[in-house]
């Protein structure tokens, strides 16, 4: 499937051995079968910007009720902790599908009054409520979005002076050894810069991806190279360390599309706040063709954080593929809720819209024979 342009590769059968807890589940992946990721993230079968997502029906959660099925997520450096363009395909999906592949998927309850059905997802970071349009026949319905509650979301750093020693300073700072950063977590922990500041003048109007590529991938090492900034990347409200995702450059001159022309989708966008267009760096520098789901959860807790964004407010978040077409559109973010923790820590739950759509279905073969296939490989990583 693809939501917004971001391909989401669903695994079903095949799948090795995983058991235990879910992130029990996730360790096991990564340190005894990440060759299992490479084959399908990977070329051939795949290609360095691949995403995936690998069902597990049972968890922990599943079994106490809190969720009614798994999921890990994959890509082309690992596993990731939380993926909102997935979240939204899966949706339609977990609606589409039978018993055989969702144990629980009779048990989904149906709201006649809005045409939705409810579907609580574990993911890595917690669990996620995902609402799917769904037609009388039982079907998800492509018309309209789908939606999920994130995780509870929130800034851990505003306008924060990143500094950056001379190894970690790219050509387009013209000397500066500082940029100024954003930080916060939707289920992963991203900073968020925008491209005046990482030093290009033109913005994404303007896109010079080789030069963004280093840019970011500098900043992301000087973040996390820098013990001081370790703070960044942990949750406020338990104390647990994490690591910081990727990179999102912003530009808020490259607002909301004019979508009167486009889609369905995209015209529905119409009633929500123009806020900002963005391109978004992650795992081994994988480029996200979304306007990436967890980071406009992210988002939507930083600008309440200050002060910028009131509860139920909506706003567009675009990437650089979904200003370029207007068959797709981008994702609607608002405030859900929010709360205040123990030591006066807030944090908002957000409200993610995005569309879904299916791509095709597939059957991977490895054949014992082929020393190439069994692994993966990119051209993009092969030292010349």
């Amino acid at each position: 499937m693809h939501t917004a342009g971001e391909p989401t590769r669903i695994i079903w059968e095949g799948i090795p051995p995983l058991t235990g807890a879910l992130l029990e589940q996730r360790a096991q992946a990564k340190s005894q079968f990440d060759q299992f990721r490479r084959v399908l993230m990977l070329e051939p079968r795949g290609h360095y910007d691949m995403y995936g997502a690998i069902l597990r029906p049972e968890t922990e959660l599943v079994a106490s009720g809190e969720a009614d099925i798994g999921v890990l997520f994959m890509h082309n450096e690992g596993f990731s902790t939380m993926c909102g363009h997935a979240t939204i395909a899966l949706g339609r999906f977990l609606v589409d599908v039978d018993e055989s592949i969702f144990p629980r998927r009779k048990q989904l309850k149906y709201d006649a009054a809005s045409g939705t059905t409810a579907l609580n997802l574990h993911v890595p970071c917690g669990v996620v409520q995902v609402s799917v349009p769904t037609l009388e026949s039982g079907k998800s319905d492509p018309s309209r979005p789908v939606s999920f509650i994130s995780v509870p979301s929130f800034a851990t750093a505003i306008s924060l002076e990143v500094p950056l020693s001379e190894k970690y300073q790219w050509p387009e700072l013209k000397g500066r050894a500082s940029v100024t950063v954003d930080f916060a977590y939707g289920g992963a922990y991203y900073g968020m810069i925008s491209s005046e500041e990482l030093g290009f003048p033109g913005g994404l109007d303007d896109v010079k991806l080789q030069e963004m590529d280093i840019a970011t991938k500098l900043l992301k090492q000087a973040v996390v190279a820098n013990p001081d900034l370790e703070y960044l990347t942990k949750d406020i409200l338990t104390g647990k360390p994490g690591f910081l995702y990727g990179i999102m450059i912003t530009d808020r001159n490259l607002g909301q599309v004019d979508a009167s022309e486009g889609s369905a989708a995209s015209r529905a966008q119409l009633d929500a706040t123009s806020e900002e267009t963005g391109l978004y760096f992650f795992a081994n520098q994988q480029i996200d063709r979304s306007p990436t789901g967890g980071c406009v959860a992210a988002r939507v807790a930083l600008a309440r954080a200050k002060g910028a964004l009131s509860v139920g407010e909506k706003r567009v978040y675009n990437s650089l593929v979904t200003r370029a077409y207007n068959g797709l559109s981008g994702f609607v973010g608002s405030v859900f809720d929010e709360a205040e923790g123990d030591r006066g820590q807030r944090s908002v739950r957000a409200r993610v819209e995005g569309y879904g759509y299916y791509t095709g279905y597939h059957s991977f073969v490895v054949e014992k024979e082929d020393g190439l296939g069994v692994d993966g490989f990119s051209v993009r990583d092969i030292t010349l």
